[in-house]
């Protein structure tokens, strides 16, 4: 099922059943999850097809590549998660003024758990004290929801869910770090991230893409770089010395000879997208967002009657 097909069922579902704003809301939301869990967004599709044609025949890189697309094709036609860690739920809003947050997050929280009783989510939120999987997805801080206001009229939803495997191989640096020669400079930071992928090796399900903010506090400085993940993979960063050392880092890490999987190759990184915040002088943070190859990052506008009017990616 296609993107643009979903989009049309849900409005076909609309005027069928003639739902409530806040049900057809529901509904546009768990369309969303299942594209998002299902289907990869098509730049991803693209940098990763361009990919797979580098890889020497016969090789365990090429044999692991042909998975991956095996892999996207069947996830789509069948609907069904690309990988079983269906990952956090991260939601980021755009919205006009006047906006309700509230009943939103309480429509959003209700398409999870409507998403994960159809299975397009695992139950795969637990509680930290106690362990306990309430079998929703839902509970304290999850899923991740962050609203921005903006001056347009319509309501953007973009939604990325990250993999565990890609989060426990993403990482902070503090500069400067003697073991690497990183300095507070653009160089360090080159030094650091490159050094996160050489570290990560097959752990992150690679090929993976990184988001990188430079500075910040720890908090922010992990936030933003994770955020990085909703630019498209063949987007140009406006600052020309970080849309340099982009494409910089990108090439450095595939002649790491990590490759797919970390069976060797020449596809390590898909994409590495690099932001900047302010710091304070005494510290000088790095920090690195791993995603892996089953990039799930998609987004919706909702029309007047809050059917999906366009996709995003």
């Amino acid at each position: 099922m296609t993107k643009k097909v979903a989009t049309k069922k849900v409005v076909k579902k609309a005027a069928v059943k003639k739902l409530k704003p806040h049900e057809q809301t529901i509904e546009s939301l768990v369309e969303l999850i299942r594209v998002t869990s299902t289907v990869v967004p098509d730049d991803v599709a693209k940098t990763l097809l361009a990919a797979r044609k580098t890889e020497a025949a016969n090789t365990s890189a090429s044999y692991a590549m042909d998975i991956i697309k095996d892999n996207i094709e069947l996830a789509k036609i069948k609907s069904q998660p690309l990988c079983q860690d269906t990952g956090t739920v991260i939601f980021y809003i755009y919205h006009p003024p006047g906006f309700h947050q509230t009943p939103f997050k309480d429509l959003i929280k209700k398409a999870v758990t409507a998403a994960t009783k159809k299975g397009y989510l695992r139950q795969n939120s637990v509680n930290s004290l106690t362990g306990e999987n309430a079998g929703t997805n839902l509970g304290e801080g999850h899923p991740s929801i962050h609203f921005y206001e903006t001056n347009k009229k319509e309501v953007e939803v973009k939604l990325v869910m990250k993999g565990g495997g890609c989060e426990n191989v993403s990482s902070t640096y503090s500069l400067p770090d003697t073991t690497l020669g990183a300095g507070r400079d653009l160089d360090g930071v080159r030094k650091v991230v490159i050094d996160s992928v050489h570290k990560a090796q097959g752990k992150g399900c690679g090929p993976g893409a990184l988001g990188v903010c430079i500075g910040g506090d720890r908090a922010d400085s992990a936030y933003y770089a994770k955020k990085q993940l909703l630019r498209k993979l063949d987007d140009s960063n406006p600052m020309k010395e970080l849309d340099k050392m982009e494409k910089e880092i990108v090439e450095s890490c595939n002649k790491l000879g990590i490759g797919p999987m970390g069976f060797g190759g020449k596809t390590t990184l898909l994409s590495c997208k690099i932001t900047h915040a302010n710091r304070v002088p005494a510290s000088f943070f790095v920090s690195i967002s791993y995603m892996c190859w089953a990039f799930r990052r998609q987004g919706i506008v909702l029309d007047k009657k809050n059917s999906i009017k366009k996709w995003l990616y």
